[in-house]
């Protein structure tokens, strides 16, 4: 199954750069890069639905990316996590 979260990410004043899910309560990823803040992003949001899942839990609506407030120099990247589902995966 494909989820897609938007991802707020901006610049720090070091350089790196960090993601945060503003759908997904304390989840954040950062990276040296923008590429690596992506795809630590994309593991992040990963780890959070997989273990919301399995615990039963409810996710999150997605936010409208027109609904999401910016500061200065942030960007927002929607970010698409495949989870397999198969035969006594919950178990």
């Amino acid at each position: 199954m494909k989820f897609i979260y938007p991802a707020v990410i901006r610049k720090t004043e070091e350089g790196k750069f960090q993601a945060s899910f503003p759908d997904l309560e304390c989840c954040y990823a950062e990276g040296d890069t923008l590429e690596e803040a992506v795809d630590n992003a994309n593991e992040a949001a990963y780890d959070w639905l997989y273990l919301e899942i399995s615990e039963d839990g409810d996710l999150p609506p997605v936010s409208d990316l027109h609904d999401i407030e910016l500061q200065e120099g942030e960007e927002v990247r929607n970010i698409a996590v495949n989870i397999r589902f198969t035969e006594g995966w919950d178990e």
